[in-house]
């Protein structure tokens, strides 16, 4: 089958990017749509295609495929996120894409949605290895899954494809949360409809980032419904371009912004001190530190072994790649965000809170965010859909005199933090006579940096956390955070709740 890869996946208009492709019929049709609301074909022509071999190493090397064409971006094309389409004779298409930006100085919009372009090249496992694991292995059976995650690669190339079903999802394509509660006795699932998994060869990480049919793509049809116009970058702009915000009044982050470079936080963190607005529509946010080398070609990403595997590291360990929360770094990603993973996790997903509601429980009602939501203290809220599920971020609490829940400022949690709505949610799957489901984490590290003890007892308290919404003003700007990678499904259902405070969020960002 076809395949093809681009060699910068984001550009200004009128400039080029170059196509690398592969296909055993030399003549494919190529194709270029803008999605957003509606798929919109930009460009249609043919190229002459030569048939490469996948490369040993290609996952970490790169393809070094020669180039099948080269495409100037008009002047007409405007931001966006743009579906590549290379389809052989046979009439198979391979997906790629690139992100259009507007020119500096005359942006389309105040508000700017970061597409989580680094998630996605982490969970890329085209040529065989991601940052999670030899995911070619697990899928032929010829590893476990812990062999398999032994298999995770630090070093992962952009220039090589994507698996299909990780960057160009079909429409029907299940949803990583469980849909329902558990039943009595009945054994623990993990989303996703396994009849329909064997059927597309789906593995277990092609859910979990890419844009077609997605939570990003969620978000935009939803808001050029509302008439909310949206510029677009990528990840790694914010790395390179610390003016790349300037143009912007709103940051948008839909669905899984896992993974951060340090420039990047930089760029978000200057941009809300100097009175930008951030709103975080995501789940486990910021939550891995990883950097780029390679002129944007190479993100290194080694996890759990982010020290004693990597020599940059080694040599300067704020350079390393780990948790953002880990004391080396000295910047808990909660500073930003105000939430983080480590004091949030999975809801309706194996075991963890696999009973639990699946909404969101309000506590303070008269906060900005739920005016007119006809929401009062104790109502739960996206239970139907489930809004709260698969991976959220919350912060230590407690509660006050006045029985509301108040943030606990400890690992970069803010003071100021106002908590609106919570839901449980464990790091981990508790012990249980099951298999287990959900990869197993470093409870002893995560205890260790969330707690200050590797004890038995710590490890439990992972499982005992929250998945939080809330708000706080930083310097001069301000911050809201969702809390769940889930809130775009929300607003791709219409749930009432879930959208007149989206557009609270957008109206007070936006005018503020």
């Amino acid at each position: 089958m076809p395949a093809c890869y681009v060699d910068r996946i984001s550009l200004f208009p009128g400039e080029s990017f170059l196509l690398h492709a592969s296909s055993e019929t030399a003549r494919c049709g190529l194709e270029i749509a803008r999605v957003g609301r509606e798929r919109v074909i930009v460009m249609r022509s043919q190229v002459m295609v030569g048939n490469h071999p996948r490369p040993d190493h290609g996952d970490r090397d790169g393809c070094g495929w020669p180039v099948a064409t080269e495409v100037k971006i008009p002047a007409d094309w405007t931001s966006g996120y743009y579906d590549i389409v290379l389809t052989d004779a046979e009439g198979v298409a391979a997906h790629h894409f690139v992100c259009v930006k507007s020119t500096k100085g005359t942006p389309t919009s105040k508000a700017v949605l970061v597409l989580t372009t680094n998630t996605l090249h982490a969970y890329n496992y085209w040529g065989g290895a991601s940052a999670y694991a030899d995911v070619e292995a697990l899928m032929s059976r010829r590893a476990t899954l812990p062999e398999a995650m032994a298999g995770a690669i630090g070093r992962l190339s952009t220039q090589r494809p994507f698996p299909p079903l990780l960057l160009a999802a079909p429409a029907d394509m299940p949803r990583l949360v469980n849909g329902r509660k558990r039943g009595f006795e009945e054994r623990p699932w993990t989303g996703g409809d396994p009849v329909w998994s064997r059927a597309h060869g789906q593995s277990a990480y092609d859910g979990s980032a890419g844009y077609l049919n997605k939570w990003e793509h969620h978000f935009v049809r939803w808001a050029a419904e509302e008439g909310i116009t949206l510029d677009y970058l990528t990840d790694h702009d914010l790395d390179v371009d610390p003016e790349a915000l300037d143009d912007h009044q709103v940051v948008i982050l839909v669905g899984h912004s896992e993974y951060w470079s340090g420039p990047q936080r930089q760029a978000i963190d200057v941009f809300v001190e100097n009175g930008g607005r951030l709103a975080c529509f995501s789940g486990n946010t910021a939550f891995w530190k990883v950097r780029w080398e390679d002129e944007g070609h190479t993100l290194i990403c080694h996890k759990w072994k982010g020290f004693e595997a990597d020599p940059v590291a080694t040599a300067d360990p704020t350079m390393g790649t780990h948790l953002w929360s880990h004391p080396a770094f000295d910047w808990p990603e909660a500073a930003t965000t105000g939430l983080s993973f480590l004091f949030g996790g999975y809801h309706r997903l194996g075991l963890c809170a696999a009973r639990g509601a699946g909404g969101y429980t309000v506590y303070r009602d008269k906060h900005w965010a739920l005016e007119g939501c006809d929401l009062y203290y104790g109502d739960v809220f996206g239970d139907a859909l489930p809004l709260v599920g698969y991976e959220n971020d919350g912060c230590p609490l407690t509660v006050g005199q006045d029985g509301l829940p108040a943030p606990v400022a400890r690992l970069g949690t803010p003071a100021n933090l106002e908590i609106i709505a919570m839901a449980p949610a464990a790091f981990a799957e508790s012990p249980s006579p099951y298999r287990a489901l959900i990869p197993p984490e470093k409870l002893e590290v995560v205890a260790e940096i969330a707690h200050g003890d590797t004890s038995a007892e710590a490890q439990a308290r992972m499982l005992r956390a929250h998945a939080v919404m809330a708000s706080f003003r930083k310097g001069r700007g301000e911050v809201f955070n969702s809390g769940t990678t889930e809130w775009a499904h929300g607003l791709a259902a219409g749930d009432p709740f879930v959208t007149r405070t989206t557009r609270n969020v957008l109206k007070r960002f936006l005018e503020a």
